[in-house]
């Protein structure tokens, strides 16, 4: 068995049917990555009669004075519990970029080691966590487990399986916001790359990147087909009307409450009174702001999402709404109009990342509840890993502050 760089075809063709297939494992991130400045190898482990036994998308970047680093982006595509295949891969890809002056190579294999239970949190771990120990004896140094986004790549992930998935499953703050707001002006349309820059007014304090980058993406994997955006707007006509309907229709039930409860002012019939003060309050709410917008325009976006196509599953690279209009719950409506819109052609929508951090003070506590709303099957992955090529060059750059410095991350999300 021997380290072979892969052409673009011999990648893609092996790619493209593995369990581990990735749109992070495709030439087209690969041209994606090389737009950013990154250097790649299309890396194949053949036999001797040239069949492909393992394959992967590293790219590179210099680190230090002489070294660089590889990054194989959600892992390396291969049957991580054959022990020989992956040893011998292991060993034959150290002895072959040491030559190349790589001091390691980074993984985040997408092996899942447990499944969330949605409503609970408790992870329910299978065997796959024993890959750990394996890895570690293999050379792979484990790098600490991320509860939040600190590493290259979310730990965890929910997945929507959309040829399975019901409305009926949402959780019920999750259908009664998508049927709250469902009549009150919004509509989703696919748009292209020019309309990126509305999005961006979205999606641009969440995480450090440029308008530049999203269009780049978009670009690269739009070239086949398997890059699309969506924006959701907001009719305010349609709203008002809409807004000015239910208002008379919950103020004529709360005049009617108000008499039960001077009646019969019990606990429970105080507590349906309150709800429709609630309610009657953000219909007025909603009629106000239709009106005061519809001053200056008819309608207006104001939410949106990138999203990333790959054999049978969808990704959502980014999404983000106009908190201005945060009332009208904008991103409940987009991800159930992009389930609905996928659904027929792709097996799965990747909700792209959670937190293992469940906690009510977590910041990310409301990102977490958001996703787990739509009963995503949600897993905890094995995590990040520095494959170790030259252990004096790693101690140095790690001594030297290089390690943090270049992979500290700073973002507000997925």
């Amino acid at each position: 068995m021997k380290i072979k760089i892969l052409s673009i075809f011999e990648f893609d063709d092996y790619a493209k049917n593995h369990p581990l297939r990735s749109f992070q494992q495709s030439s087209s991130f690969a041209i994606f990555m090389a737009e950013k400045g990154y250097d790649y190898d299309l890396v194949g482990f053949v036999d001797e009669n040239d069949n492909i036994k393992a394959a992967s998308l590293i790219v590179f970047k210099s680190i230090g004075k002489i070294n660089k680093y590889g990054y194989a982006p959600k892992g390396f595509l291969i049957d991580y519990n054959d022990i020989n295949i992956l040893k011998d891969f292991t060993e034959k890809l150290k002895k072959y970029y040491k030559k190349k002056n790589v001091a390691f190579i980074k993984i985040n294999p997408e092996i899942a080691i447990g499944e969330i239970d949605n409503k609970t949190h408790y992870v329910m771990y299978n065997n796959n966590a024993t890959l750990e120990s394996t890895l570690e004896s293999l050379g792979y140094k484990k790098l600490p487990n991320n509860l939040r986004f600190e590493s290259l790549q979310p730990r965890f992930e929910a997945i929507i399986p959309l040829k399975e998935y019901k409305f009926r499953d949402f959780s019920k703050p999750t259908r009664n916001k998508i049927r709250k707001n469902y009549r009150k002006g919004l509509s989703i349309q696919k748009v292209g790359r020019d309309e990126i820059d509305i999005l961006y007014n979205f999606i641009k304090n969440k995480k450090d990147k440029t308008l530049n980058y999203y269009k780049n993406y978009y670009n690269v994997f739009a070239k086949n087909n398997n890059a699309d955006v969506f924006l959701v707007k907001i009719n305010f006509e349609q709203s008002l009307l809409y807004s000015r309907e239910e208002y008379k229709k919950e103020e004529e039930r709360n005049e009617v409450l108000s008499e039960i409860v001077k009646k019969n002012p019990t606990e429970e019939n105080i507590e349906v009174k309150m709800q429709s003060d609630k309610t009657l309050l953000t219909f007025k709410n909603d009629i106000i702001t239709a009106t005061h917008e519809l001053g200056s325009k008819k309608e207006e976006f104001i939410a949106g999402a990138i999203t990333i196509k790959h054999e049978n599953r969808v990704s959502i690279l980014i999404s983000g709404y106009d908190k201005r209009y945060k009332r009208y719950s904008p991103n409940y409506f987009l991800h159930y109009q992009l389930c609905e819109y996928y659904k027929k052609d792709y097996d799965y929508l990747d909700l792209n990342g959670l937190t293992g951090d469940f906690k009510k003070d977590n910041p990310y506590y409301g990102l977490n509840e958001f996703k787990l709303g739509f009963n995503p099957k949600a897993y905890e992955f094995i995590g990040e890993f520095d494959l170790i090529i030259n252990k004096g060059a790693y101690k140095l750059l790690d001594r030297n502050g290089l390690l943090m410095k270049e992979f500290n991350r700073k973002q507000k999300g997925a």
